[in-house]
Parts: C-alpha cells; sequence; structure tokens
C-alpha cells in the first residue's frame, strides 16, 4: 500500500469519558493556553486544549503534537523530544483519551526535537509509525545522515521499532478520520505537511499541519550545491508551491509560533484561529527565506586586506 487509500485494521474501542467531561478538561486547557509565551522552550509543559472539532493540541508550549480523534480510534501527528513525548502521554490521559486507542502516528519531519519522543509513544500506543522513505530510514537508525541540511547540529534519538513507509499524497484512515499527506521536502529530505477536516456541528473547518519550510542548515551545507544533492532546491520549491495553493481553514506549524499558535487561542487571542490565507502567507515567507538564503551562498566571499 505505497499509494492511495490506507485503511488501517481497527479493533473496538473501549468507552473514552463522556463528551461532557472531555469538553470541560478542553476548556480548562483552552483558558491555560495564553500562559504559553511566542519563546516558549521546546519542553516547557502546555494544557492541552481543542482547536476545533475532534482536533486537540497535545503538545508542549515549544513544540506541536496534534491528536485527531474519533470513536473508532485517534491519529497523532508528532511528538516532541523525548521529554515532550512523555508531556503528550499525559495531555492525552488528562482530557481523557486512551494513548491505547491511537491507532497511528504519523509526522512533519525526521528531527529529534519532533520525533525524539516516537519510540516511548509507540510503546504506550502500540500504534505504527507512518513516514515517508527518507524520514523512515532516519525513524530507524534514530540519526540523520548528510543528506539532511543540518545534519551537523541533530542530535540522536531512540530508534522507532515499528514504521511504515508512508507514499507521497498518501491518505490515512482511521475509522472516519481521513488525514492527507503531501510531500513537503526542503528543510528535512523526509518533510511531509498534513491536511484534514473537523467539524464542530455544522461548522467544517480545513486543517493544514504545515511542516517546518525554513532553509536551516549548518556550516557546512549548500542549498544551491547543485552537484552534492541535485534537484533539491527544486524539490523544495514544488513543497513551497503545494502549501501555498492548499485549502486552509486553520494553520498550525511543528513550532507553535511559526503559525503563532498562541496569539490565536485562549480568551486572551489578539487574532482569529481561522485565516484562509495563513497558508499562503506562510509559504511566501518561507519563500523570500529561502531566496535570500540562495543569494548569500551566490555571493563572492568578502576580500580581506593584509595587514601591513
Amino acid at each position: 500500500m505505497s499509494q492511495g487509500l490506507r485503511h488501517l485494521s481497527l479493533l473496538a474501542v473501549a468507552c473514552l469519558l463522556s463528551p461532557l467531561s472531555v469538553s470541560a478538561r478542553a476548556d480548562e486547557g483552552t483558558a491555560a493556553a495564553s500562559a504559553c509565551p511566542a519563546d516558549a522552550g521546546w519542553d516547557d509543559p502546555a494544557a492541552p486544549l481543542r482547536l476545533h472539532g475532534n482536533t486537540w493540541f497535545v503538545g508542549t508550549c515549544g513544540i506541536s503534537a496534534l491528536l485527531i480523534t474519533s470513536p473508532q480510534g485517534h491519529v497523532l501527528i508528532d511528538s516532541g523530544t523525548a521529554e515532550g513525548g512523555r508531556q503528550v502521554l499525559a495531555n492525552i490521559r488528562a482530557l481523557g483519551f486512551r494513548p491505547q486507542d491511537v491507532r497511528a502516528i504519523v509526522i512533519s519531519h525526521e528531527h529529534f526535537d519532533h520525533v525524539g519522543g516516537l519510540a516511548e509513544l509507540q510503546r504506550a500506543t502500540g500504534a505504527p509509525v507512518l513516514a515517508r522513505a527518507p524520514a523512515a530510514a532516519v525513524l530507524r537508525r534514530g540519526a540523520s545522515d548528510r543528506s539532511d541540511p543540518q545534519f551537523g547540529q541533530l542530535e540522536p534519538f531512540a530508534p522507532v521499532a515499528d514504521v511504515r513507509i508512508l507514499g507521497d499524497e498518501e491518505t490515512v484512515s482511521v475509522g472516519p478520520l481521513s488525514l492527507r499527506s503531501l510531500p513537503t521536502p526542503g528543510h528535512t529530505p523526509g518533510a511531509a505537511s498534513w491536511t484534514w477536516r473537523a467539524c464542530d456541528g455544522e461548522d467544517c473547518r480545513q486543517f493544514v499541519y504545515a511542516d517546518s519550510l525554513s532553509a536551516f542548515s549548518d556550516d557546512q551545507y549548500r542549498f544551491g550545491d547543485e552537484q552534492a544533492h541535485p534537484g533539491y532546491v527544486a524539490a523544495f520549491r514544488q513543497a513551497l508551491d503545494r502549501v501555498a495553493a492548499l485549502e486552509c481553514d486553520i494553520l498550525v506549524t511543528p513550532h507553535p509560533s511559526a503559525s503563532r499558535l498562541w496569539s490565536r487561542t485562549g480568551p486572551g487571542a489578539s487574532e482569529p484561529l481561522a485565516n484562509t490565507a495563513a497558508c499562503r502567507d506562510f509559504a511566501q515567507s518561507a519563500r523570500e527565506r529561502l531566496d535570500k538564503r540562495l543569494a548569500e551562498e551566490a555571493a563572492p566571499a568578502p576580500v580581506t586586506s593584509p595587514r601591513p
């Protein structure tokens, strides 16, 4: 099942807490959301909160993790760091959901700050991890290689045992849930973005979990070195075009600050949660940063005059 619709075999799900109980806990989390500053640390704890319908933020103040729920099972996106993964589990339980009812775990990109807790989350849930082929190889090793622009700055993490290859634009289905993946390489070779629909009664919104689109690297990597990594910049630009073209009501990113999530949630929100231009604007900002980076790489090195 490398392409198209993926159906995961489901078992009967044990009863969860009542919707009223879960909603009450989510309201408490929403009230606490404003406690997260925009410059929060990766592992600073955050209260879980409902974003819209069946989509819940269960990550930390500095790193996103999302739980999309249904009576037939749930899908989890990202884990955070090793410490963050433990907080994700605690947040899932705090909402009244059982980790064992997570039927699939998917990821944005293969860096330790977003997948460092996957091994522990997989043990707790029993769910497979689905990732694009370049990311899957990294998850199984617990370490990146030189194909990653940030290789020299990355920390290893616990290898993940059950990783299944996700085809480009494949759909992950669990009961009524349907999440479509989009290949968005650039920040990493195996990066993916996700889109799905969430409804609160008749109010339905299109979510986009857009991967980091930033052209960051260590001191050795050059995005414009076509000989070293042919086609990488072209694939990066295609990823930016894909994100810009998405139907996009609610944008969330692996780093909440990148989409100003804490300014868009909670009683002190200064911006609307929904913004149909958010994906286009996010991709355009990333395109400008990539162009700037490529121009800097192409600029001649400054000439220094010898000392007299």
